[in-house]
């Protein structure tokens, strides 16, 4: 299973941004998505995840009101909507995809990792 994280770039504090995490192919009859990132000298942290029900989602508390993650089954991708975004925002954003429909902050818990995209954010 590949994964393609796309659609950073820079961006002003305020302004919004679309990630779109799509994969090469969904091998299990269910599966999760998660997009975690990993801010300069940091470690890497959960930003958000989605069940293979829609509507079980989950948000990083630094991130939730402010992004929106979301499927779109047609394209076989989930995007991460995020808006209002801030300097602290700046980050490699990476997708991860897991067997089984219960999505999960924890990375270890991702069976494939893509690359990560750059999003930069200046105040």
């Amino acid at each position: 299973v590949q994964l393609q994280a796309s659609g950073g770039g820079s961006a002003q504090a305020g302004a919004s941004l679309r990630l779109s995490c799509a994969t090469s192919s969904r091998p299990w009859s269910s599966y999760a998505i998660a997009w975690f990132r990993q801010p300069p000298g940091k470690d890497r942290e959960f930003v958000a995840s989605i069940g293979f029900t829609e509507h079980n989602k989950d948000y990083a508390e630094s991130v939730a009101g402010r992004f929106t993650l979301s499927r779109d089954i047609a394209g076989n991708r989930e995007l991460l909507q995020m808006d209002s975004l801030r300097p602290e925002d700046t980050a490699v954003y990476f997708c991860a995809i897991k067997r089984g429909s219960r999505h999960s902050p924890l990375m270890g818990d991702y069976d494939y990792w893509g690359e990560g995209t750059l999003v930069t954010v200046s105040s």
